[in-house]
């Protein structure tokens, strides 16, 4: 089963911008895909704040490629999330006569759970898929949200009625064969293990957990697009900051994975392995355990031997020319 959608799926992104350029692949992936009638981004979410210049970068990568109307919410506090620049997105995000972006802090960016609330009860144009390549703060804080005058629903109910499903890029190595817990960046670490935990217990859909991309190089094609590219600028900065490395020694897809999922199902690179549960410890870890559960829970893993095929999908992608430009 592909869980290959037939109409464009609709997707909010939620995005723990500037830990890694990832991320940017992830977002330059998902545009390319609306630019082919393939996805639409009802939203963008940046749930980190102690580094809070994620909303910027992703104002401007939206402006990139021509759409700058795209919603963009984030955390509004300091005290969650990478300590740690390593995009130097402050930088990057304060370039803005290059980027021609506008939001540069978070805080010019709307509060991330008033949007998501706006935009679900104002939501007309069916279902939507929440697809996390970050932290669970987001999502969470949604969920627990109460009735307000955005609407007299919960964000629990707001999702069960607007929400069909969340792929999260999450859960790496914890669908191995000696049953041993594993703990991954976007599930486990920076304070968000008691979020993740809660949401898996007790989002009101099915839940899609995307392990895949460890084997999945991509960057290099980013060399032969202009050099003002902020995909191209955000790669380049990451990869000379944290590892003094450049575009030719790439970096892996996971991010990139979730949104292939999200949009093409699994497609010719993917597996899934089928309806189980995660179980998870905040201490000890998360471990996958096949069968049908309590909850809807879906583990999709990456096909053997597809690495470099893979990385040639997308390195093709994430380096075409915008159809619009600002």
């Amino acid at each position: 089963m592909s869980f290959l959608p037939a109409e464009p799926v609709r997707i909010i992104f939620d995005t723990d911008m500037g830990s890694d350029c990832d991320d940017v692949g992830a977002l330059a992936l998902l545009h390319h895909y609306v630019d082919q009638g393939e996805a639409e981004l009802v939203a963008c979410i940046f749930s980190s704040g102690k580094v809070p210049y994620g909303a910027g970068i992703i104002d401007a990568i939206n402006r990139y490629y021509g759409r700058p109307d795209i919603p963009v919410g984030a955390y509004q506090g300091n005290d969650f999330g990478d300590p740690v620049d390593k995009m130097r997105a402050e930088a990057i995000a304060n370039r803005t006569e290059q980027f021609g972006n506008e939001i540069i802090h978070n805080r010019d960016a709307e509060d991330m759970v008033h949007l998501l609330r706006r935009l679900l009860a104002s939501n007309t144009d069916g279902p939507i898929s929440y697809v996390t390549v970050g932290h669970t703060r987001g999502l969470y804080e949604l969920l627990i949200s109460g009735p307000d005058e955005i609407s007299p629903l919960s964000g629990r109910a707001l999702m069960e009625k607007h929400v069909d499903r969340w792929v999260a890029l999450g859960a790496l190595g914890a669908n191995n064969p000696e049953g041993e817990y594993r703990k991954d960046w976007n599930f486990f670490f920076n304070g968000t293990a008691l979020y993740t935990k809660r949401l898996l217990e007790e989002f009101p859909q099915p839940v899609f957990l995307v392990d895949g991309g460890t084997t999945v190089m991509t960057g290099k094609s980013l060399k032969y697009t202009p050099p003002g590219n902020i995909v191209r600028v955000c790669y380049t900065e990451w990869l000379d900051h944290v590892f003094q490395k450049t575009l030719d020694d790439q970096r892996p897809s996971w991010d990139l994975v979730a949104i292939y999922f999200a949009v093409s199902g699994t497609g010719d690179f993917l597996e899934n392995n089928g309806q189980g549960h995660l179980e998870f410890d905040a201490e000890k870890g998360c471990r996958w355990w096949s069968g049908k559960g309590e909850n809807d829970h879906f583990f999709i893993s990456q096909t053997p031997g597809t690495g470099e095929a893979f990385a040639a999908y997308l390195n093709e992608r994430i380096a075409a020319p915008p159809k619009f430009s600002r």
